[in-house]
């Protein structure tokens, strides 16, 4: 007989939240983390009073004030604006590109200058067969060898030249003095950190860390009438149509005796011979006024099973193996797979709350 109502494998995002829907429903609920801690990636750890984002930034933000609500039960948002930097061998540019990115690289003044420099270097190309075509065809040179193409191909550890357009469709060109990266309406820091959000979604739940459902996956099947399954769909099925492929990340965390290391949360290194992409400095996304800081310098990495896996690789082959297990989870009967592991496709964290309690209605 089942001990539980519903068994969640995995405590990030999406799991914490199906934990504390299902618990609202007064539903018993076991939630199974392979690693030592809750929260997943969003999982944020104290260090002299800083909330270090051990697996990268996570800058919370949406257009949806229902998800920004919905959130704000948890926590209180600062008003942090995500205002990054980029480093090309010691040129520092404002992002998103804006009028602030144009003026310090070519020593021009208004968005009329800007827009004619720009036009000057484009190559135009409509039918672009890769990256570096569809770039040249949107901004020209400048912006391309000195903001995207060193930073893109160590992302992706492929020329522009292999990678398919879609890698980034759009360049967010500005002709205003902004560097507010993003458009959304709401958006912040949880003050507190991440990990405290999840600690008080799981709070009605039975957790258990350090405990790989995988290990023993029949037996917790049969601990509950419902299983919700967050962890990568093709582990669950043995890989038995090969693995789905990812690009994975790598950090390197320092703790430095120095109250402002960079001036900045993040600053991106867009040049190829700099073999990270990027610092983030955490302080910054609270305001932190601490003597010491904490940096964490992140390193692009191929994939391979026993990796932590971060962005679906989602082109067609991996497209046509996703759909063979799906196809598979068509069929199970009382395990369900969610978020971005499950479902194999990139989610922002406002996409995994939507999706979690969309998800919630249909299950619960």
């Amino acid at each position: 007989m089942a001990q539980y109502d519903v068994l969640v494998v995995g405590s990030g995002l999406f799991g914490s939240i199906v934990a504390h829907e299902a618990a609202q429903r007064g539903k018993s609920v076991l939630v199974l983390e392979a690693r030592d801690h809750i929260g997943g990636n969003c999982y944020t750890e104290c260090i002299d009073g800083i909330n270090v984002h051990t697996y990268g930034a996570h800058i919370f933000r949406t257009n949806d004030r229902a998800i920004w609500e919905y959130l704000e039960q948890f926590c209180e948002f600062n008003n942090f604006v995500n205002s990054p930097v980029a480093n090309f061998k010691g040129e520092l540019y404002n992002m998103p590109f804006n009028m602030n990115t144009f003026a310090r690289m070519w020593n021009i003044v208004t968005p009329a200058q800007a827009k004619e420099v720009i036009e000057s270097q484009r190559v135009p190309c409509d039918d672009p067969a890769n990256l570096e075509e569809h770039i040249l065809s949107l901004v020209g040179r400048d912006i391309y060898e000195k903001l995207v193409k060193g930073y893109t191909e160590k992302q992706w550890g492929k020329p522009c030249t292999e990678l398919p357009p879609s890698v980034m469709r759009r360049i967010p060109l500005r002709f205003i003095f902004d560097n507010n990266y993003f458009n959304d309406r709401y958006q912040g820091i949880p003050m507190g950190g991440y990990t405290r959000i999840m600690e008080q979604m799981l709070a009605r739940a039975d957790v258990r860390t350090s405990t790989d459902y995988l290990d023993d996956k029949e037996a917790f099947d049969a601990m509950a009438d419902l299983v919700v399954y967050t962890g990568t769909i093709d582990s669950f099925y043995g890989y038995r149509f090969g693995p789905l492929e990812y690009r994975s990340l790598r950090f390197e965390h320092e703790r430095l005796d120095t109250d402002n290391y960079q001036g900045v949360a993040v600053v991106n290194y867009t040049d190829a011979e700099t073999p990270y992409t990027r610092i983030i400095e955490h302080k910054h996304f609270e305001f932190g006024t601490q003597p010491t800081t904490v940096i964490s310098r992140e390193y692009p990495q191929d994939w391979q099973p026993g990796i932590e896996p971060f962005y679906p690789m989602e082109d067609e082959a991996n497209k046509a193996r996703y759909a063979q297990y799906f196809e598979l989870a068509q069929a199970e009967g009382k395990v369900r797979f969610g978020g971005r592991l499950g479902e194999y496709r990139y989610y922002d964290m406002q996409d995994t709350i939507k999706s979690a309690l969309e998800k919630c209605n249909e299950w619960l």
